[in-house]
């Protein structure tokens, strides 16, 4: 069994090591919100964010088989119509994936 001493070591190491590893996103915070890249990708990455998740899903999708772009189809016209009307990705994002798998789920046969 290890000496008191040396486990109050390791027990106050771990403490240092964790305190310190929960107040660096806070010291790292402050230069960040005056940063002009920060800034940037605040405005661009939501529309990256859908344009990823759209490219995502029509991705295996056959123009030949009409029927499989149904649900995709509605899907993109709900998020695209959700981010025009309230300007807010997450609702647009989650509203999307909402009706593509509301659609995809009924329209497709098992």
């Amino acid at each position: 069994m290890p000496d008191t001493p040396y486990v109050f070591a390791a027990v106050a190491v771990c403490v240092a090591i964790t305190f310190a590893l929960r107040a660096l996103p806070f010291a790292v915070l402050t230069p960040l919100r005056t940063s002009a890249v920060v800034h940037y990708l605040n405005a661009r990455m939501p529309v990256g964010v859908m344009l990823i998740l759209t490219v995502y899903t029509m991705r295996d999708l056959s123009p030949a088989a009409p029927r499989e772009l149904v649900a995709p189809a509605i899907a993109l016209a709900v998020t695209l119509g959700l981010h025009h009307w309230r300007h807010n990705a997450v609702l647009s994002i989650f509203g999307g994936t909402a009706v593509h798998v509301a659609l995809a789920s009924t329209l497709t046969p098992h």
